[in-house]
């Protein structure tokens, strides 16, 4: 698959087969995590966390149902794997590392699209709730970071089809032109 289509068929997968994600597709996948740009090469203030623990992630899963006052939602839809993206914010209080995670996760989706696999970038189970301090402390995380996006992953229960970019409506973000 070129980029472009991975590009166009690239979608979050909510519903994943129970079967771990090998060792070496993560590992390609780390590989475009590593690659994103960053902010003035502060490549140091990142840091990544692949979780497979299937009780953590029950565990996490239940906390952070019943956090959304639905105890039997699963914010990572049954993935086995959970990929962290941590940051150590900056001093000056600037959020430009967002940005970077931003760069991150996308590239991250990319190479598992490339790679037959599903995913769905999460935001709001860092964010809107008091992350789980049990998956937080099994993070272990550098002191001073802190988790700001997670990518649930895993193998789709359907295969993502496959599109190009001339299947993406022109209109679907409003765009204009300024000569």
């Amino acid at each position: 698959m070129n980029t472009l289509d991975a590009l166009a068929t690239r979608r979050s997968t909510r519903k994943y087969l129970p079967q771990q994600v090998e060792k070496d597709k993560i590992n390609i996948i780390l590989k475009a995590a590593y690659a994103a740009p960053v902010g003035h090469g502060a490549y140091k203030d990142l840091h990544i966390s692949v979780v497979q623990n299937s009780e953590l992630l029950q565990k996490t899963a239940a906390y952070c149902g019943k956090a959304f006052g639905n105890a039997a939602y699963n914010p990572f839809y049954g993935a086995p794997t959970l990929i962290i993206v941590s940051a150590k914010p900056k001093a000056d209080e600037q959020l430009v590392y967002i940005a970077d995670i931003g760069c991150v996760m996308e590239n991250m989706q990319l190479a598992a699209t490339e790679l037959g696999l599903g995913c769905v970038y999460l935001w709001a189970m860092l964010n809107r709730i008091t992350p789980c301090p049990e998956l937080i402390a099994a993070l272990n995380l550098p002191e001073g970071y802190q988790a700001v996006s997670a990518l649930a992953l895993g193998y789709p229960e359907a295969p993502l089809p496959l599109r190009t970019l001339s299947d993406i409506p022109a209109d679907r973000i409003a765009t204009t032109f300024v000569d």
